[in-house]
């Protein structure tokens, strides 16, 4: 059987991947920063504040939701989003852990 070549590496690096490619687009990091500066869940089109058409929208708040970011109620047509505030505790955690790993005052390139 074939092993996906991420299983290769620790879990820790495997869950900080999966985060950041989550983050890894313009429209991701506003949805989320949007989320969190109307401290309540939005319900309706949040396609009405970005400069993106509703299924572009919609695909990125799928990639943000299989990252665990953010939460999509469904309530008969309409759908609720709210952060996930344990899952951004944990990109917290795993970021400060990464950065922490890779930060080295002895390195310098020349």
């Amino acid at each position: 059987m074939v092993q996906a070549k991420t299983a290769l590496f620790d879990t820790n690096i495997q869950q900080a991947a999966l985060l950041y490619k989550a983050l890894g687009h313009p429209a991701r990091l506003q949805i989320l920063r949007y989320l969190a500066q109307t401290k309540m869940c939005i319900t309706g089109n949040i396609s009405d504040v970005l400069p993106l058409s509703r299924t572009t929208v919609n695909q990125h708040l799928t990639e943000l939701k299989k990252a665990g970011l953010i939460r999509g109620h469904v309530s008969g047509k309409n759908t609720s989003y709210c952060l996930n505030p344990s899952m951004v505790k944990e990109l917290q955690r795993v970021s400060e852990l990464f950065l922490k790993e890779i930060d080295s005052p002895f390195y310098e390139c020349r």
